[in-house]
């Protein structure tokens, strides 16, 4: 049998997730010599043997790897024959320019929950038990190889018994980064109210005694309450100055979470599969949740354990406990022990927290499901910093810098772009410093240096300032993307498709480059640019942002349109506002401090408002929520909505749906009717909208992005409609559609102009 060397490089996430000892016992099987290691760039591999055998091996590869891995791509090339007789895991090369891909952090393992278990396992009950298939990876990583020695294990001193299990290439621990026991690893610490010496019995006790609990988990700290125990979990709500916006939910197992809610199979996948995000389900009527977990919500976040402590606890209690975020209000998640203590002792009765360090803090992810597929709402632990691929590369590294709300940013190198973990609302301080160390953080695990910084136009957003400072600092080139393009582009990237299509991006705001305030737009567009077809008529809004977070004043600015003046004072929303609304209308028809929008998100808040929803938010989007969760799925018909020629683009006269709501409800015609025509008028709109794209144009795919379209009646609706009348029609489903998706687009954008046509 002729003899042969062949140098192999595989490319992706193929560290710390038990790629070389895979490597290593898959050549042992087949009695090839060589080596495996890693490097900056990812796994390299040198193996030697029987001709036959060795390509046995380069098909294996690829086509059995464990469970973590993700290979981008493998290329191979004929190294020299040596002779060699053993095959080896070679030590960790570093140096050069740096491509390896770090993984983000996945679910206790089955086999680990086994020996968790297991009473005759030295880790049995032990709250850091993990092994190459699961663990902490990106919240625990500093630098690249992913070696021990580059995370925040590396304080911790492998015992014995750990050392002969991280160097046997038949354990499963084998070259597991994280690995460790009750003898060397990690421990649990509780601090709060004296009684016992075990801190996970004591942080049961105080659950079921109706208290509080901050506790350290991958990425930061939450705060649980028993989700059935309605003071507790209200007391938890008023601590924590979170008025109405929902919790929450961590279930034991599946079965637990059948109990609480409708689970369908894709539900159940995302549920149950390694990422472990908050999967958003219809909520059971006489669900055992406390009324104060998700304030007149037919929807409830849910989540199952992903670390042995979170499955230690919950089983302990035998019971469901809200789990939200450990921070105030809209502030960062807190992930360092003292911080925590600071900022968190004022809300939490008690922490079970532990010595593990968090290099860097991500909150859970969020995904809803829509036909079937994943439909992100917010994309961080479970998923970052998994890359996306780009159609089109780019020519010179990017950094997009996001927008204000649900703030990621995006780092983009080659064909790879890095979307950060979510940052949160970047209105402040401590979240401005998040995103700064964030994008330090990925610069240096990716080796990505920018040439050209991404930002969104608006002037006033703290991520353009920041650009704008950035380049005092370095020598980049500055490319301004505006919103709603980015939206179109951010769908457009999360398909892989470059363009053009009709685009048509729905939500609260953006800033125009007209210098108006954007929101409800049909655009032609692809990757490098975009024509506004169509939009919305524009309204004021009157007292500016005040309107936003007071839906009723976006009423009165559209009633007062729709009637020319003559708003009927029957209408209830009139009648609940009637010491203020005189004031409100004329500050609009007087413009100033009333800028026009032609956002389709406050057209939803003016709607909710006068159907009786609400006429002041708590959270961004409540109204529009509820109003979604008002309406009638079983209602088909619509209001009539047609679209208005203006030059060589369509308005859409959304105070004309506004008379219709209007008329209904003075009529007595039942809001979840009304709720229902409305978003089936909408729908009808989108469609409307793009056919007369399609006949200017010949453009038959259609991109729907904008956080409206977290709206799934809407979007089931348009999607339907849009289909039946032969278009092909992109939605998200690796980032949101919301503006944690808008640095992708901006980054996408930027790659795009930055190269030659």
């Amino acid at each position: 049998m002729s003899r042969r060397a062949v140098a192999v490089r595989v490319e992706g996430i193929v560290q710390g997730v038990g790629f070389r000892p895979f490597v290593y016992g898959l050549a042992t099987r087949l009695g090839l010599a060589g080596l495996v290691g890693n490097d900056e760039r990812g796994v390299f591999i040198e193996v030697e043997g029987g001709s036959a055998l060795v390509e046995e091996f380069l098909a294996a590869l690829s086509g059995d790897p464990p469970p973590l891995a993700v290979i981008e791509r493998i290329s191979t090339g004929p190294a020299p024959v040596t002779g060699r007789r053993t095959f080896v895991i070679a030590p960790s090369a570093a140096g050069g320019d740096r491509h390896a891909l770090v993984s983000p952090d996945t679910a206790t393992c089955d086999a680990c929950l086994r020996d968790l278990t297991d009473p005759a396992d030295r880790r049995c009950g032990y709250a850091f038990t993990n092994c190459t298939d699961c663990g902490p990876r990106f919240t625990i990583v500093r630098d690249v190889p992913y070696d021990r020695a580059n995370t925040t294990m590396a304080g911790f001193l492998m015992c014995a018994d750990c050392a002969r299990e991280y160097h046997d290439p038949a354990d499963r621990r084998f070259h597991a980064q994280p690995v460790c026991c009750p003898a060397c690893g990690p421990r649990l610490r509780f601090i709060g109210p004296a009684g016992g010496d075990d801190p996970l019995e004591r942080a049961v006790r105080l659950l079921r005694e109706g208290g509080v609990l901050a506790v350290k988990g991958l990425g930061g700290y939450h705060l649980a309450a028993l989700a059935a125990d309605e003071p507790a979990v209200a007391a938890l709500r008023s601590r924590k100055h979170r008025e109405d916006k929902p919790f929450a939910v961590m279930a034991g197992d599946a079965a637990a979470v059948r109990r609480l809610c409708v689970v369908d199979p894709a539900e159940e996948r995302l549920l149950t599969g390694p990422a472990r995000p908050v999967v958003l389900l219809r909520r059971l009527p006489g669900a055992p949740v406390a009324p104060s977990a998700a304030p007149g919500n037919r929807w409830l976040g849910v989540l199952l354990p992903y670390t042995p402590l979170h499955h230690l606890l919950l089983r302990a209690l035998g019971r469901p406990i809200v789990l939200t975020s450990g921070n105030v209000s809209d502030e960062p998640i807190a992930y360092r022990d003292d911080d925590a203590l600071e900022r968190l002792g004022g809300i939490a009765d008690a922490f079970l927290t532990h010595d593990r360090p968090i290099h860097i803090r991500t909150d859970d992810s969020v995904v809803r499901v829509f036909r079937g597929r994943d439909l992100p709402i917010r994309r961080s632990r479970g998923y970052v910093p998994h890359p996306l691929p780009l159609a089109r590369g780019a020519r010179r590294p990017v950094l997009a810098c996001g927008a204000e709300l649900k703030h990621t940013f995006c780092l983009v190198k080659d064909d790879r772009a890095f979307v950060s973990h979510h940052i949160g609302d970047l209105e402040n301080y401590e979240t401005l410093r998040s995103f700064t160390e964030g994008v330090e953080h990925f610069r240096r695990l990716f080796d990505i240096t920018p040439e050209v910084v991404a930002h969104d136009l608006h002037p006033e957003y703290l991520s353009t300032k920041w650009a704008l400072d950035m380049l005092d600092r370095e020598d980049a080139d500055l490319v301004g993307v505006q919103h709603h393009h980015a939206h179109v582009a951010s769908c457009l990237a999360d398909n892989g498709v470059a363009g053009p299509v009709a685009g048509v991006a729905f939500d609260g705001l953006g800033y125009g480059p007209d210098g108006t305030l954007w929101g409800g737009e049909f655009l032609v567009a692809d990757l490098a640019g975009f024509e506004r077809a169509g939009h919305l008529t524009p309204v004021p809004m009157p007292g500016g942002a005040t309107a936003i977070r007071q839906p009723w004043r976006m009423a009165a600015a559209y009633l007062d349109l729709a009637y020319g003046g003559d708003v009927p004072e029957d209408l209830d929303v009139v009648r609940r506002n009637a010491g203020r609304w005189a004031a409100v209308v004329a500050l609009a028809r007087r413009g100033g401090n009333a800028p026009p929008t032609s956002s389709m998100g406050r057209l939803f808040d003016a709607v909710a408002a006068i159907a009786g929803v609400r006429d002041a938010i708590t959270y961004e989007g409540q109204a529009a929520i509820e109003f979604e969760q008002l309406a009638d799925p079983a209602v088909d018909d619509a209001y009539p909505c047609g679209l208005v020629p203006s030059g060589t683009r369509f308005a859409v006269p959304g105070a004309e749906l506004v008379r219709a709501v209007a008329d209904d409800l003075r009529a007595g015609v039942p809001r979840d009717l009304v709720a229902a025509r409305f978003h089936n008028a909408v729908a009808r709109v989108v469609a409307d909208g793009c056919a007369l794209i399609r006949e200017a144009r010949g453009l038959s795919t259609v991109a729907l992005s904008g956080g409206v379209f977290q709206n799934l009646l809407l979007l089931g609706r348009a999607v339907t409609l849009l289909e039946e009348r032969g278009f092909t029609v992109l939605t998200h489903h690796r980032v949101p559609p919301n503006d944690g998706g808008v640095s992708l687009g901006q980054a996408a954008v930027a790659a795009a102009r930055d190269c030659p046509p």
